[in-house]
């Protein structure tokens, strides 16, 4: 029988070849996002910068900043927490820590509403990121902090049937892709 770890690991791979082909066929995606985010103007909000295949949420974080906080997150090392630097549309970036790039400027701010990247999700608003887990730590510490509303982003090519979750994976509100949104468990 197969490891949790190894079950992971296989539904990661498999998502990583459906994003590939959706980020390869994609055009402009966040339509969707924008929309739900117009909900929470003002509140602080955290996006991320893509790399590799990963959805775009640029246009919809410039627009947020247009009304709001807007931050990306910063790694500090494996096995801790995120934090978030305010980021500008405009603003200049840098390589950070393991692939990532983070504003060259920018104060710490502490997010209510997070863009969350992701490699696959299910129907019931579990995720599976790259297995380092920096979002559910984050998640964790921020919700015991406070309400934190978690939008998964992602295409719609990478929902898995069901994923090999744990107790600590944190789970999302709502899941966007470029088809719509999905929060139908809530």
């Amino acid at each position: 029988m197969a490891s949790l770890t190894d079950a992971k690991a296989a539904a990661r791979k498999a998502a990583l070849g459906r994003r590939a082909v959706a980020h390869a066929a994609s055009g402009p995606q966040a339509g969707h996002l924008t929309a739900v985010l117009a909900n929470y103007r003002g509140l602080p909000l955290a996006g991320y910068l893509p790399m590799r295949t990963e959805i775009d949420p640029l246009p919809a974080m410039a627009e947020a900043a247009a009304h709001g906080p807007v931050g990306v997150p910063v790694i500090h090392g494996a096995g801790l927490p995120l934090s978030f630097r305010t980021w500008t549309p405009d603003g200049a970036i840098v390589p950070g820590t393991f692939g990532t790039a983070v504003p060259a400027d920018g104060t710490a701010m502490v997010p209510r509403i997070l863009i969350v990247p992701l490699v696959a999700f299910d129907a019931r608003g579990g995720r599976l990121g790259y297995g380092g887990g920096f979002y559910d730590r984050t998640l964790e510490a921020l919700r015991r902090t406070g309400p934190v509303l978690a939008i998964g982003y992602a295409f719609a090519a990478q929902e898995a049937a069901a994923l090999p979750l744990e107790p600590t994976d944190q789970p999302l509100d709502m899941i966007v892709t470029e088809s719509g949104v999905c929060d139908r468990w809530r």
